[in-house]
């Protein structure tokens, strides 16, 4: 061998010799702390960062985006073990105070160990749907810490395992966090607007009107497609901002992800706007995408069919309308005790049509009204006008089926007139059947006022 190629060999040999002597250095101060003192590390590790920021930590909590929307959270951490905590769940955005503690287990948690705003995400009792009753909002208050990232701390949760991320939260946060609270308002809606909303989507060449539909109590939303050729959903959970809303999972439009959408108050539109004429729109109708022939089931050879809101099933439905529940309260104050039923019959035996209010006399014993009516359709809109006829009125056993009623006409009702008045809307109903868990729901909704009552058919 040349003692040019002997040189060259040995140097190599010298330099790899090096590099594995490094390889074991670094090995052995990575393990040259035991899993004690790793874990215990972390622990002062996540202290010192909860301690951190000056005006604490905020956290949009989306405990289950398949079916649930999110919740704002602001923490200030303590060095005593007590956090201040603020958060958006309802309108009380008033700041509390509790305990916390850093655990040690597997893992680093942070456990939320005294009861405050966050634990109103795991109660099983406080529950938005029947379908998540033993569930509650299916949150958690213990959250495993998974390091740091661009600032951000990044837990997950306990039960689900789910990423959430604390970020730092600013002086505004805390004082604008009753803005939330507005916001929420302007995603249900309100009397002054229409009834009816559409998801716009612009995929920067096309435009695609989607039914909208979104449940207060779950803060999730729904879009579908109604065009024949194109077939799209949506299923999104929404949080409050103080400018508008975030959804999520996105919304992907022509491989753009658009999760912030801005409020207009003037139209009351929220849009999401991304880049070469991408955005998507949630924007008010005064009729609904679809018109289905739904409203036939309630005329001559529709059968005898009997709709019935029902107090304790379907008043808790996100559908039915502020107006709709505010003239319930009216009612119960107006009369003293609540109105437990409102229930449509349609094609009787006799031929008639009637609408039937039930009110509790006592705990045996219920006053029920009788408004008849004839039923006009417009197959052309596909809506149906009830006729107003005679009313009637009767005591019958408290929960008894339906009973014939008997005596003589006698006047409206003072305290059922506004209610009333909304069914008897001279422009007409809209009637449609919509999904519900627990029983087979159907809506009648004003052609011209923001009334939806939601129904259960019997």
């Amino acid at each position: 061998m040349k003692i040019k190629n002997i040189f060259k060999f040995l140097i190599i040999a010298f330099l790899a010799t090096q590099l594995e002597a490094c390889d074991q250095n670094e090995a052995e101060q990575k393990f040259d702390k035991t899993p004690t003192e790793r874990i215990n590390a972390q622990k002062k590790e996540l202290n010192d960062v909860l301690l951190s920021s000056e005006y604490g930590w905020k956290a949009v909590y989306f405990t289950d985006n398949t079916q649930l929307g999110g919740f704002t959270h602001l923490f200030k951490f303590s060095a005593d073990g007590k956090v201040a905590m603020a958060s958006d769940f309802d309108s009380d955005t008033n700041i509390y105070n509790s305990d916390y503690s850093i655990e040690i287990g597997s893992t680093v948690s942070l456990l939320f160990s005294t009861k405050n705003r966050i634990h109103l995400l795991s109660d099983s009792n406080n529950y938005p749907t029947e379908a998540l009753k033993g569930k509650g909002y299916k949150g958690d208050f213990q959250f495993l810490y998974y390091g740091q990232e661009n600032g951000e701390i990044i837990f997950k949760t306990k039960r689900s395992f789910q990423e959430l991320r604390f970020v730092k939260a600013t002086a505004e946060d805390w004082t604008d966090l009753e803005l939330h609270t507005e916001m929420g308002q302007n995603v249900k809606g309100s009397d002054k607007r229409p009834l009816f909303r559409f998801l716009e989507i612009n995929d920067g060449t096309e435009i695609h009107k989607l039914d909208f539909n979104y449940g207060s109590n779950t803060r999730f939303a729904t879009a579908n497609s109604v065009e024949q050729g194109y077939s799209i959903s949506y299923n999104m959970g929404i949080a409050f901002t103080k400018t508008g809303i975030i959804v999520s999972p996105a919304l992907v439009v022509n491989n753009q992800e658009l999760t912030e959408f801005i409020y207009d108050d003037s139209t009351g539109d929220f849009t999401a706007t991304g880049t070469d004429g991408v955005s998507a729109v949630i924007k008010y109708s005064t009729k609904p995408l679809i018109l289905t022939d739904d409203y036939q089931l309630l005329l001559p050879g529709g059968g005898n069919n009997v709709y019935a809101y029902m107090r304790g099933l379907t008043e808790s439905d996100a559908q039915n309308s502020p107006l709709f529940l505010s003239l319930l309260e009216d009612i119960e104050k107006a009369s003293g005790v609540p109105l437990i039923r409102a229930q449509l019959w349609f094609n009787n035996a006799d031929g008639t049509n009637y609408i039937e209010y039930r009110r509790s006399v006592d705990d045996e014993t219920e006053q029920r009204y009788y408004h008849y009516f004839t039923v006009k359709a417009d197959d052309v809109n596909k809506t149906v006008t009830f006729i107003p006829g005679v009313w009637k009125s009767g005591i019958a056993p408290a929960g008894a089926s339906g009973m014939d009623p008997e005596g003589p006409a006698i006047p409206r009702p003072s305290f059922l007139k506004a209610l009333d008045d909304e069914f008897m809307n001279p422009n007409g109903l809209y009637f449609t059947e919509i999904p519900t868990i627990g029983y087979r729901g159907y809506t009648f909704t004003s052609t011209t006022t923001p009334f939806r009552m939601v129904a259960s058919f019997l």
